[in-house]
């Protein structure tokens, strides 16, 4: 039995995982101790811990030369650094912004433009998940070289988020994105709450941060796709977005996805009209760039794991002449293993699967083009596959 686990570790670590990616999950204490995403403090020798949103970097902090600044053990040439005012919150933030300038949040939480009344008393800790969901999120549209603007900087174009609950006539919010102002019901983060509504949608996947990406998608598209030279593009892979969404909204709720959805939708709700196709499509995206950047992290690869999946060809891809499209496609075969071993993990324990979706061909082209549009808006999208 020994063996058997020993040649299993053997197999689960990635051949290709030398130095930890730029958008690492996993960082070391300057005592050699894992360190985590959301950690504010090393639990074996108690350093005080900030993550760099510019370096994706957690690290351990030392005091600098004057009251409340720090300086990074990882990167002590990077300057001085504050910790965000909202660690002191039930939002318990654990990010840097610069030592100078007057800025008391750090970038993720400067994107707050409501959060939940903090009287109630379920809500600090709803706030608290919320936030710990939008941080991720953030972290990984820097990561990849996305614009992440806030709206007290930039009304038209800038990003903000309503954290709310029902209003003063009792009616609740609905969850969404408009002109940059992204929605979320706030009791979204009750899982009882959740489960109920996912399972009443007949939905496979509800959580916070398949919420928060699905609805920056949105946000993108206003800011990447609308009226830009991808325009063309997007209407022959995902429809003409200049359908009426709301009869698109009522037939779908009327009738249901098409019967043959599958072969080319990522979701049924992605069937709904373009703009919901290309949100559900993004969010995979990122679902799928961050599980497999963690799974890394940890050393696993599921390509020496050896499943019977037939790896997707070229001819798959939206472009499939393009220099970086066999990068890409590896990331999307290496996928496409990691779930299956995710799922098999999941069932093992008596639980729904960890990745209940499949990807037909026309998916893969669409994850191809959302991969384009990203790395000609920022630049990064490529090197966070390289370093894959």
């Amino acid at each position: 039995m020994y063996r058997f686990f020993e040649q299993l570790g053997s197999r689960l670590i990635a051949p290709f995982a030398g130095e930890p990616s730029r958008s690492s999950k996993v960082w070391p204490c300057r005592c050699g101790q894992s360190l985590f995403f959301r950690n504010s403090q090393c639990l074996t020798c108690g350093a005080v811990l900030g993550y760099q949103p510019d370096r994706a970097l957690l690290t351990s902090l030392q005091p600098g030369p004057e009251q409340g600044t720090w300086t990074l053990d990882a990167a002590p040439d990077a300057g001085l650094f504050r910790r965000c005012a909202n660690l002191d919150t039930p939002a318990a933030c654990n990010w840097l912004l610069p030592a100078i300038g007057d800025d008391a949040l750090c970038a993720a939480c400067r994107l707050n433009r409501t959060v939940p009344d903090l009287s109630d008393a379920q809500n600090p800790e709803r706030w608290r998940k919320v936030e710990i969901a939008k941080r991720r999120l953030v972290a990984q549209l820097i990561s990849l070289g996305l614009p992440v603007i806030p709206k007290t900087v930039d009304e038209d174009a800038g990003l903000a988020f309503d954290f709310i609950g029902v209003d003063r006539e009792g009616n609740a919010p609905v969850t969404g994105h408009a002109n940059g102002l992204i929605t979320l019901d706030i009791k979204e983060a009750d899982d009882a709450h959740r489960e109920q509504v996912r399972a009443a949608m007949h939905e496979p996947y509800r959580t916070l941060l398949g919420h928060l990406r699905h609805e920056v998608g949105h946000y993108y598209w206003d800011r990447l796709v609308f009226n830009g030279p991808w325009l063309g593009a997007f209407r022959s892979l995902f429809g003409d977005e200049r359908a009426p969404y709301a009869e698109a909204l009522e037939r779908h709720y009327r009738e249901g996805a098409p019967a043959d959805w599958q072969q080319s939708h990522v979701s049924a709700y992605a069937t709904m009209h373009p703009w919901e196709d290309w949100a559900e499509t993004w969010a995979h995206y990122l679902h799928m760039m961050d599980a497999v950047d963690t799974a890394l992290g940890f050393g696993m690869s599921a390509r020496e794991v050896e499943l019977d999946y037939p790896p997707f060809p070229a001819s798959v891809l939206y472009d499939p002449e393009h220099p970086e499209g066999p990068a890409f496609l590896s990331f999307v075969n290496a996928w496409i293993e990691l779930a299956g071993m995710l799922n098999e993990l999941s069932r093992s324990m008596g639980q729904p699967d960890f990745y209940p979706f499949a990807l037909p061909a026309a998916v893969i082209a669409k994850l191809h083009f959302i991969h384009l549009v990203i790395q000609q808006a920022g630049g990064r999208a490529d090197e966070v596959l390289q370093a894959q």
